[in-house]
């Protein structure tokens, strides 16, 4: 990148379109890093003729980036829009090897170990981990859902999915196609929306590819995805847990002490049994638990005979009160049942589809609850009450 300022770059210097052009660049942010291409080296160069042609120079981080099209278009909307220009030109090259190493100090803040930012004291990222005891209980379709909502918040928010085995995030938000790109060895999330998004299904060569690892190699890739990955400033980072008490759980405790989970259960009390022993071993590994989400808690169902609208318990009842009134008991603190998501054909379509239903029919039942999940969420603020800092008394 170069030392220059942005305003040095125009041709020529004191065209008085220089400014306001200027202006309009340092709007266009990158797709992938979530900042102004001004900031981040990207504008090359810029020149204008007599006629009031614009040609803008934009650098991409690899020539094969995959959002290249919304590089050009957003540069091509902001500049048009400056009085005097008359057209636009976007040329596209791509960074050397210095400038991309420049661009990683620059967003890395010049570290050189690897390190996961969301285990360092001070940091003010909410890491919530989305668990389950068991598998079908819809964890990913409430990890997504609660993304999405958080981030139409004005919340920014990243999403990892760290099922290594059964990863469906990507395909619940559209982006099961997506590829990262690398920038010197430092991995852009996929966005999709207002979110960021990284999965190891990303990260595999073939779609069908199964994902067969054990021990190291899994936590090497959890740690890849935590510390290799730009996540940027997040209010956010949410976890969707493979089920279970398995190798990822323990592994990601012991990476991201400060996390907090979120239980996910049925109704039934066979599955808020299992759901007890996740919500168990988060607390063994010293993690909050900040509540309960009872998911598919009944069916809303227009009667033949009568035509009013009738709840039908499919799976019981029960579960999700259950659930949070025996953690509240073995852990010692309130653990509350934070919402109860009802059965809604549309929620498990916008899953399919990659369009979760708090963006598709928010006003409906399920959509309505994840509302009220996110609202509860979100209102909590960025934090440092009880989270663990890292200190130790002095001499030991």
């Amino acid at each position: 990148m170069s030392d220059a300022s942005p305003e040095s770059l125009f041709t020529p210097a004191d065209h008085p379109l220089a400014g306001p052009v200027m202006a309009a660049l340092a709007t266009v942010q990158d797709p992938e890093i979530k900042r102004p291409i001004t900031e981040i080296g990207m504008v090359d160069a810029v020149s204008i003729d007599d006629t009031g042609r614009l040609t803008v120079r934009i650098l991409l981080t690899i020539s094969g980036c995959p959002l290249k099209d919304t590089l050009r278009s957003d540069t091509t909307a902001a500049t048009s829009k400056v009085d005097g220009v008359t057209s636009v030109d976007v040329e596209l090259g791509v960074m050397t090897d210095e400038q991309r190493g420049a661009l990683r100090k620059q967003l890395t803040g010049n570290a050189t170990e690897r390190e996961i930012p969301f285990a360092k004291p001070g940091n003010l990222t909410q890491v919530i981990a989305i668990a389950s005891g068991k598998g079908g209980v819809g964890k990913s379709s409430v990890t997504v859902n609660l993304a999405s909502a958080l981030a139409a918040r004005g919340r920014k928010v990243g999403v990892l999915d760290a099922d290594i085995y059964g990863h469906s995030v990507p395909t619940m938000l559209g982006v099961d196609e997506a590829r990262p790109t690398s920038v010197d060895n430092m991995i852009m999330p996929v966005p999709a929306g207002d979110l960021k998004v990284m999965s190891i299904g990303m990260l595999k060569q073939r779609k069908d590819q199964v994902v067969a690892w054990r021990g190291p190699i899994l936590d090497r890739a959890l740690t890849q995805m935590l510390a290799d990955v730009y996540w940027g400033d997040l209010d956010f980072l949410l976890l969707d847990l493979p089920p279970g008490t398995g190798d990822v759980a323990i592994s990601l405790g012991q990476k991201l002490p400060n996390a907090e989970v979120v239980v996910v259960t049925t109704p039934q009390q066979a599955a808020a049994e299992v759901a007890e022993r996740a919500g168990t071993m988060a607390s063994m590994l010293n993690q909050r638990v900040i509540g309960v989400v009872e998911n598919m808690a009944w069916l809303e169902t227009s009667c033949p005979d009568c035509g009013a609208s009738h709840r039908v318990e499919l799976f019981g009842s029960g579960g999700g009160d259950t659930t949070a009134t025996t953690l509240s008991t073995r852990l010692g603190y309130e653990v509350p049942l934070l919402a109860q998501v009802p059965l809604q054909q549309q929620l498990r379509e916008g899953g399919d589809v990659g369009r979760p239903i708090v963006t598709t029919d928010p006003d409906g039942p399920a959509g309505q609850a994840l509302q009220g999940l996110a609202d509860r969420i979100a209102g909590r603020g960025r934090r440092l009450v009880g989270k663990q800092l890292g200190l130790a008394p002095v001499g030991r």
